[in-house]
């Protein structure tokens, strides 16, 4: 047998989304993987800020991988740089048992101290993340600190794993070699979603009835937190603009799936405007979310700030028409502009409208753009992610031994 890369990885929580991949890259026979987490806020449930309500995931978080919870001080159901206060990651990278620390991000005090102790140690750093230029502060003392202090600290680790084009750009900005980036991309469990949406598939008009939605109406869905800086209103505004005259409802459907600060503000503006056409449907977990990208006719993610948007790939394995805002970290990789959905200026409300129309008035227009969405969706998968991890470990550690 070839010997195994021994890696080291450090989460914050268990992460809905990184679940399936990190049991993906466990069945690799080349890599020894061990997860560490600061918290388990996620499988214990918690109040998520974002959807302003209590969240507990209905698919597997902890299962087909090893993985150890770091004994911590300090409040446990929240992460933020500080929090939680982790420890006795140090002694466990011992030369000999890891290879590799691969690093989610830099934004957390106790990731930092884990990579000044994997160099400490002699073992190589890789990390992930999802940053990038559009979605940096704007605060000229922030970008001051980042052009300052994120060349050194860049210089301390030995590969990086660049998410989608943005990503890597960044790194680049920040004065990192090109020999060093590889591409892993973020990628959702396409099987997962794929199969899913296909069961929802058969019961569509039963989820359409459950909703009280006519047939042969079109559906417009956004599957988001309801925050501001996602801009549901300028979806909303974009939707009213579809209004025949501004005052009998628009054709289509709009279905608001997630929760947050804005849903009041959104409601107010609904009943303003005296329409049943608009739908609040509230947090949704993932095992449910395929019956709402099945019934959607297109997906629109509009927001101001947004590194990726793994929402988009949702909608794409459904085989779905995608709009999104030049802000959202993915267009640039799976957005193709005019071929499987648009992309807008982030904020021009009168734009994203004259998207929307176009979809939805035009039903085979909409149909091509989602089968190009799969099509395109199909290659972005955990086969290039583990091929990715896979190159980094050869160029960090040497040849396969």
């Amino acid at each position: 047998m070839s010997a195994r890369y021994r890696v080291a990885c450090l989460v914050s929580h268990p992460i809905q989304y990184q679940a399936p991949l990190l049991r993906r890259i466990a069945a690799c026979p080349e890599i020894d993987l061990t997860v560490f987490f600061m918290s388990d806020l996620s499988v214990r449930g918690y109040r998520d800020p974002g959807f302003g309500t209590r969240v507990r995931w209905d698919v597997p978080l902890l299962d087909g991988y090893r993985y150890e919870f770091l004994p911590g001080l300090g409040p446990r159901d929240r992460i933020s740089f500080w929090w939680p206060f982790s420890f006795g990651l140090s002694r466990l990278l011992r030369p000999g048992r890891f290879d590799v620390l691969w690093v989610h991000g830099y934004y957390h005090f106790v990731a930092l101290r884990a990579i000044l102790g994997a160099k400490a140690a002699r073992i190589k750093v890789l990390m992930r993340g999802e940053s990038n230029l559009i979605s940096e502060t704007r605060r000229a003392l922030a970008r001051g600190l980042k052009r300052l202090l994120l060349p050194r600290l860049f210089r301390l680790i030995d590969g990086f794993l660049a998410i989608g084009t943005l990503n890597r750009e960044y790194y680049l900005r920040y004065g990192v070699p090109q020999r060093k980036i590889f591409m892993m991309p973020y990628a959702v469990d396409n099987e997962f979603f794929q199969k899913k949406a296909g069961e929802a598939r058969v019961r569509r008009e039963q989820l359409r009835a459950e909703l009280g939605l006519e047939q042969g109406r079109p559906v417009i869905l956004y599957v988001a937190k309801l925050q501001r800086r996602k801009r549901p209103m300028d979806l909303l505004e974009a939707y009213v603009q579809l209004s025949p005259d501004g005052i009998r409802e628009p054709r289509p459907y709009l279905l608001f799936v997630g929760d947050g600060e804005e849903r009041r503000r959104l409601e107010e503006r609904v009943r303003g405007l005296g329409w049943r056409s608009v739908r609040f449907l509230g947090f949704k977990t993932q095992s449910e979310l395929p019956r709402y990208y099945d019934l959607c006719d297109v997906f629109v993610l509009p927001s101001a700030h947004e590194p990726w948007g793994l929402v988009v790939n949702e909608a794409m394995n459904a085989a779905k028409p995608v709009v999104v805002s030049d802000q959202v970290g993915c267009a640039p990789d799976l957005v193709r502009d005019g071929v499987n959905g648009f992309v807008f200026p982030a904020g021009d409300i009168g734009a994203l409208a004259e998207r929307l129309r176009r979809l939805t008035e035009d039903p085979e227009l909409a149909r091509r753009m989602g089968e190009e969405s799969l099509r395109i969706i199909d290659k972005w998968n955990f086969d290039a992610d583990v091929q990715g991890l896979l190159e980094a470990l050869d160029y960090v550690v040497g040849t396969r031994r």
